[in-house]
């Protein structure tokens, strides 16, 4: 699979066709790709008249105060979680005024991984405003660069679906 920056340059395209074509605006919220899809998507020229805004919450803390996870969820399934996944997304549509989020929640490394949540573990969730969220765990290999390079093309690809469904 193809990773590289033209490739993610043209998922973006691909994303912000649909939402132009759907009227929409596109908020991230992003914990191990550090803005990275964000920066993907207003990358691309005319992006501020569909993407709304992009959030990295990398500190319990912040996962609670920006998109409102509960601070219980984290206690009982971690930052890494699909519930903390799902919440995430769910809190950057609550918040904010777009149509559409997406949200990342995974280990990069080099460090961080346990046996259950080793290294590469990253749960990706999508969902429309007034629609159910999905949440995806992935297993990505590779360094830190690939692991985050490969979430935001999943994430891209997996905000296309959402669009699509």
């Amino acid at each position: 699979m193809d990773f590289s920056d033209t490739h993610l340059h043209g998922l973006a395209k691909e994303v912000a066709a649909i939402v132009i074509a759907q009227k929409l605006m596109v908020v991230t919220a992003e914990s191990c790709t550090g803005g990275w899809i964000a920066k993907t998507l207003t990358d691309l020229p005319g992006s501020s008249g569909w993407f709304d805004t992009g959030v990295v919450t990398y500190s319990y803390q912040a996962k609670e105060a920006l998109l409102g996870v509960n601070p219980r969820t984290l206690e009982r399934t971690g930052a890494v979680s699909e519930e903390t996944a799902l919440e995430m997304v769910s809190g950057a549509l609550a918040r904010f005024g777009a149509g559409v989020a997406v949200a990342v929640t995974g280990i990069a490394g080099p460090s961080g991984g346990t046996v259950e949540k080793p290294v590469g573990t990253v749960w990706i969730s999508w969902k429309r405003r007034g629609g159910y969220g999905r949440a995806q765990l992935f297993h990505f290999p590779g360094d830190r660069e690939a692991v985050r390079r490969q979430t935001v093309a999943a994430a891209l690809t997996g905000l296309r679906q959402t669009l699509t469904e």
